[in-house]
């Protein structure tokens, strides 16, 4: 049987790959992230004119190769995906897509406009940043925080809201300080009817829980 006229076994195949591949990762970015991003690529497709054959295989494969965890390497994500493809004889037309979705799925800070777009794309970004927001994202948050062993709050280091595209990806800074440095941006970012409201509960969750951290932080009681 060809590959290539099965999308239901690259599909299975892929699944199977990336968890393999991810299972001793960083637990912000492992498979479960790739489950969620998955299954909420899934939810915002029925709303948008995708192929959906793309979609899926880009929320499998969008975080196979994370740039922070291969010396910053932007392209090790879309080679990987990309070699991965073409093993299971995926037609190259498809693979073209996913690679450019991979390569610009990122929030990668500064002020950089998209140097491609899609409803592919935005499908999987909305989902990818969703993941991002609300309870899920705060816990992500600090996880990568503590795998990178910074602070979690320093009154006197404030957030840089002007960064460029490589203070971003070099920045220590405290995990709070990445709320308002990407994820707090983020709502008016999504692409999708029902990313943006999806992202905007995500968002009003994450707001009430910096005013409670503060408030903690300082001491301050809530009776």
């Amino acid at each position: 049987m060809a590959l290539k006229s099965d999308p239901e076994i690259i599909l299975k195949a892929c699944a199977e790959y990336v968890k393999s591949e991810l299972e001793e990762g960083e637990k912000g970015h492992d498979w479960w992230h790739i489950q969620r991003v998955w299954n909420t690529s899934l939810l915002i497709a029925k709303t948008e004119p995708v192929n959906l054959f793309v979609v899926e295989l880009a929320a499998l494969l969008h975080d196979i190769a994370d740039s922070k965890f291969n010396g910053g390497d932007e392209e090790a994500g879309p080679k990987k995906a990309e070699e991965f493809l073409k093993s299971l004889q995926v037609d190259s037309s498809v693979i073209d897509q996913v690679v450019l979705i991979i390569r610009n799925i990122s929030f990668k800070g500064g002020n950089n406009l998209p140097g491609y777009t899609s409803p592919e794309l935005q499908v999987v970004q909305d989902a990818d940043r969703l993941d991002a927001l609300g309870a899920i994202g705060i816990a992500r948050a600090f996880h990568y925080g503590g795998f990178k062993n910074r602070l979690l709050y320093h009154p006197d280091i404030h957030p840089n809201l002007k960064m460029t595209r490589e203070e971003y990806k070099n920045s220590d800074a405290p995990t709070i300080n990445h709320f308002y440095e990407k994820l707090l941006l983020l709502k008016d970012r999504m692409n999708t009817p029902t990313g943006k409201a999806l992202a905007l509960d995500r968002h009003a969750f994450m707001e009430q829980f910096l005013v409670r951290f503060e408030m903690e932080w300082n001491g301050a009681s809530n009776g």
